[in-house]
């Protein structure tokens, strides 16, 4: 089946039919334009460039339109047809589907389950397709060709008459037996299916299917290239092909061994891991136990366990422990095609991810995407109902103000235990927001576990942008940021940083500058800023920017007071250099000149 699938509307009267396949196509997101009417999980601003950037990611696109539209959208991105994803067209009405290009990648059978959802028939125009029920050159998910030049030729002469042998040496063939090929014992032309690095020919198709679990260990720090070394040795050695490999498997200690995981980008294979419990179970089966690695893992083997534990109850170690630089290999012979996503666990991901101040406009693309590919969403209720339409369907773990400790170390948790998780922040997560807290608890310590987890931040629109941009640029020359709010900084050390922002001439960003029992901070703080900048320097009070009750007002510093603010505004203040710019509708504009010779 083919995953990550983009579902393209173009506008509301193909939101119905949108919702229906999204619903049908669990791996997929609703792409639509960015007007009130469209709900998607993402939104663009033009189609054809948006279809083209999806094409070129690889991702399977499904477009609610004319097939003329995606064809004009992806025809100067056109290469190796074995390279290209999946495009589909859905007439807006249901009434026709098309696959357009990637027959041989998915296009066709993904055609197929939309036009039996429609109940409309799919236009497949493959002739290999319509007459044997299969594409030579597009075998099941996780299996590979060997020899893709040659299917053509081979797909011609079966369309002729000719007969064709199968061999199967590894891994179950049920979807080549099932098809309606020509097989005979006595035949001129082969399919192989097998484990060996056996190369292809005119007259003969070779299948690797995923059959082989490559087990690895390796010491803290190993090098990534002793990793890749003695694979390829191991495997060149026993005449296995690379393309065998379904998947790099170790014990979860090794989650985070960079060696790891550039071993499985270079085969082109997920990593998986086991826990050391996981990999007992298979200490009967080991060729041999090793006293030193049980003291400092918990199993008696990482390679040959984690490979035998990949491979299943009915598969074989075929390669016993071979070691090198500082790090193991063995390989297990599974009796089927191996499923990755059915082994032990990945390593967890952490996406940091922040909001902007609220409007779906200023939220970035790495945003979005972190947000789909994320299965769980862990937040303050509000920043988790601020993504919207992305968040639907995925668990939502919902935490208060004030928990934020708790919320971050069950991100933490989750993650750890090999789940995609989005830690939502509004603004930019740096800045006054989780991702410090983050990083915080995991130097801590407390669970070693949260160490190896992929922690990625994604930054946002921070509330200082956001109202500078309203305003004009009063951020043009040097600035800081303060946070006048003393629960975790105490009221003495605020002032102190107050103090040497004034001096310093510094426009200033206050951010949380009163609560319902804190009012005085802010007083303070214009106090001292009178004492070095005019009372009429410009200051900005910017609240709820970037959602449907957006304001922004200018007032002049000596005119700040407490009862203007909640902790929902930040306060922007101007330098000592800091102007005023009239225009004719709407406040002043503000800017901070940058030293530049204006004539």
């Amino acid at each position: 089946m083919t995953s990550k699938i983009a579902i393209v509307s173009l506008g509301a009267r193909s939101a119905a039919l949108a919702a229906r396949l999204k619903a049908l196509l669990p791996d997929s997101t609703v792409h639509a334009p960015a007007c009130a009417a469209c709900e998607a999980d993402v939104h663009f601003a033009k189609a054809t460039e948006h279809i083209g950037r999806l094409f070129v990611e690889g991702r399977a696109i499904v477009g609610l339109c004319a097939s003329g539209i995606l064809i004009r959208a992806v025809a100067s991105r056109l290469g190796d047809k074995r390279a290209e994803p999946a495009l589909i067209a859905v007439a807006e009405d249901g009434s026709a589907v098309v696959p357009l290009l990637g027959g041989h990648r998915g296009a066709n059978d993904l055609a197929r389950r939309i036009a039996a959802a429609l109940g409309v028939p799919a236009a497949v125009t493959t002739a290999g397709d319509n007459r044997f029920d299969l594409a030579l050159d597009a075998p099941p998910s996780g299996w590979t060709l060997a020899n893709p030049e040659h299917a053509k030729e081979v797909m011609a002469r079966l369309l002729e008459g000719e007969p064709v042998r199968l061999t199967v040496e590894a891994g179950d063939a049920a979807w080549l037996k099932q098809s309606t090929l020509p097989f005979a014992a006595e035949a001129g032309i082969e399919i192989l299916v097998t484990h060996r690095a056996v190369a292809g020919t005119p007259e003969r198709l070779v299948y690797h299917p995923p059959v082989l679990a490559l087990g690895v260990g390796a010491e803290q720090g190993a090098p990534a290239e002793a990793l890749e070394a003695l694979v390829r040795a191991v495997l060149e050695e026993q005449e296995l092909a690379p393309a065998a490999v379904a998947c790099v498997v170790s014990l979860d200690l090794k989650a985070a061994e960079p060696a790891v995981h550039a071993l499985a980008r270079r085969l082109g294979v997920p990593a998986r891991f086991f826990p050391a419990g996981r990999l007992l179970e298979e200490t009967e089966r080991l060729s041999g136990c090793s006293e030193i690695v049980f003291r400092e893992t918990g199993c008696w083997g990482v390679a040959e366990g984690a490979a035998l534990a990949a491979a299943g109850k009915d598969g074989r170690l075929l390669v016993p422990k071979r070691k090198g630089e500082r790090v193991t290999a063995a390989v297990a012979l599974a009796a089927r095609a191996l499923d990755p996503a059915a082994i032990g666990r990945p390593r967890g991901r952490l996406a940091v991810v922040g909001l902007g101040p609220g409007g779906r406009h200023w939220r970035t693309e790495e945003a979005e995407r972190l947000i789909a590919e994320a299965e769980e969403l862990v937040g303050y209720g509000l920043y988790l109902d601020l993504i919207g339409p992305a968040a639907a369907g995925k668990p939502r773990h919902v935490f208060p103000l004030g928990a934020e400790v708790e919320r971050c170390r069950f991100a933490l948790a989750r993650a750890a235990e090999g789940r995609n998780v989005a830690l939502v922040c509004s603004g930019d997560p740096g800045i006054y927001a989780l991702a410090t807290l983050v990083f915080e608890l995991v130097a801590s310590g407390t669970d070693p576990a949260w160490a190896r987890v992929d922690i990625v931040v994604s930054p946002g629109v921070s509330a200082l942008q956001a109202a500078a941009a309203r305003a004009g640029a009063p951020l043009g020359h040097d600035f800081c940021a303060i946070s006048l709010s003393d629960l975790l900084t105490p009221f003495e050390a605020i002032l102190r940083r107050v103090e040497a922002a004034a001096e310093g001439d510094f426009v200033i960003a206050f951010y949380n500058p009163v609560s319902a029992r804190r009012r005085e901070a802010l007083a303070r703080a214009r106090d001292i800023l009178l004492r070095h900048r005019p009372p009429a320097t410009p200051v900005i009070l910017a609240r709820n920017l970037g959602r449907p009750e957006e304001s922004l007002r200018l007032i002049r510093l000596d005119e700040l007071a407490p009862e203007l603010c909640d902790m929902l505004t930040l306060v922007l203040v101007g330098s000592s250099t800091s102007r005023r710019v009239p225009r004719l509708f709407g406040a002043d504009w503000v800017y901070t000149p940058r030293g530049y010779e204006v004539s």
